[in-house]
């Protein structure tokens, strides 16, 4: 988990920080620590032994509604399972400035978001801001009390170049629910003419489903709709819903 690649100083969020052992790893590599633990116990106690390291703040919340840094920060964290996929939404929201995350995951989530195919409406949103990788498998064996399933690395790094603008995330956001939700080729979903041409140009079947798009074919399709998908938004702005896919 600490092949991270931080820097010292660097501002890093430990969400669901239990006894402490990343913290203080993290701390004794030179950063500045923000310890989020949601049992009332655990946070006490891991508030007593660090009271003395000016790096660390132990505070006790919910990782999935504790108010997220205004600077930039990192997160190294292992995250609970059943809030895996609501935390990751928080943290990879564009607008947030989340510089890189490595976090340990179920495997399912972590694969499903960082297959090359089929890809998901997560995915192709979450990837035009950051690139998603797995890193490595940990397997059930190395928890106590070990859980159901095996877990994985996951890593995001924010994109020094975002493929779509941020300011533009929400219509970007109503594109991929469009296209997505329709389960229909593309061609018979958003304008003939615009998918035949970037199909064209980036070698993708205009008959495709939307799930056969990666990240970087769905923002090239994206900056071609992107005048006639601005004028609809101002007509009709959508819901930024929830997605489960």
């Amino acid at each position: 988990m600490l092949d991270a690649g931080l820097e010292p100083g660097t501002l890093v969020l430990d969400l669901g920080a239990g006894g402490g052992i990343l913290t203080r790893a993290l701390a004794d590599a030179g950063c500045r620590v923000l310890a989020v633990e949601l049992d009332t116990a655990a946070a006490a106690a891991l508030r007593g032994r660090l009271a003395d390291d000016p790096r660390v703040e132990v505070r006790h919340a919910d990782a999935i509604t504790v108010p997220l840094p205004r600077e930039p920060f990192a997160v190294v964290a292992n995250l609970p399972f059943a809030a895996g996929t609501a935390i990751l939404r928080r943290l990879l929201d564009p607008r947030v400035p989340l510089l890189r995350l490595d976090a340990i995951v179920e495997w399912g989530l972590a694969a499903k978001r960082t297959a090359i195919w089929p890809s998901t409406q997560l995915s192709c949103l979450w990837g035009a801001w950051h690139e998603l990788s797995l890193v490595r498998r940990v397997p059930r064996v190395c928890f106590a009390p070990p859980p159901a399933v095996d877990a994985a690395l996951l890593r995001a790094v924010r994109r020094k170049g975002p493929l779509v603008p941020v300011a533009e995330a929400d219509a970007y956001l109503a594109l991929l629910e469009r296209a997505f939700a329709a389960q229909a080729p593309l061609e018979k979903v958003l304008p003939r003419a615009t998918v035949r041409r970037v199909a064209h140009e980036l070698g993708f079947d205009a008959r495709a489903l939307a799930r056969d798009l990666d990240a970087r074919q769905w923002a090239a399709l994206y900056a071609a709709l992107r005048p006639a998908t601005g004028h609809r938004r101002a007509a009709a702005p959508s819901r930024r819903r929830a997605s489960r896919r």
